[in-house]
């Protein structure tokens, strides 16, 4: 196994437990919404990372999704959902964790769908990408 398949696996198995404590909190309707979408920035984030990873493309230190998927579309890697669509989440990796506001820039399900279809693209492309 190469070292970018080993890494590309281990952001993805930590993708993997984002989405599976997003996915866990999203019935719990006492727990701000930001502490809920912040594991599906995170889940999304570090799907992005494993697939980019895998491909040679390289990241830096962001946590921005709008700036991950454009440099995947950029590697001509065709993203899941739209840009835009999930960088709604953006906030919630840093801005909404700081603030007392709780400020509701998508629903839990309409994240939980990004996130699920983030997380199959990503499964898919690493079992189909030999490194």
């Amino acid at each position: 196994m190469t070292p970018e398949r080993e890494e590309a696996l281990k952001l993805l198995y930590l993708a993997q437990a984002d989405r599976d404590t997003f996915v866990y909190l999203i019935p719990a309707a006492h727990l701000r919404d930001a502490s809920v979408l912040f594991h599906a920035q995170q889940a999304i984030e570090k799907a992005f990372k494993a697939v980019m990873t895998a491909n040679r493309v390289p990241f830096g230190r962001t946590h921005n999704l709008l700036t991950l998927a454009a440099a995947l579309l950029e590697n001509g890697i065709e993203t899941p959902c739209p840009p835009d669509e999930v960088a709604v989440l953006n906030s919630y990796a840093v801005l909404f964790r700081y603030d007392d506001e709780d400020i509701a820039l998508v629903s839990r399900i309409e994240a939980e769908v990004m996130v699920l279809h983030v997380l199959t693209w990503a499964e898919s492309v690493l079992d189909n990408r030999r490194i």
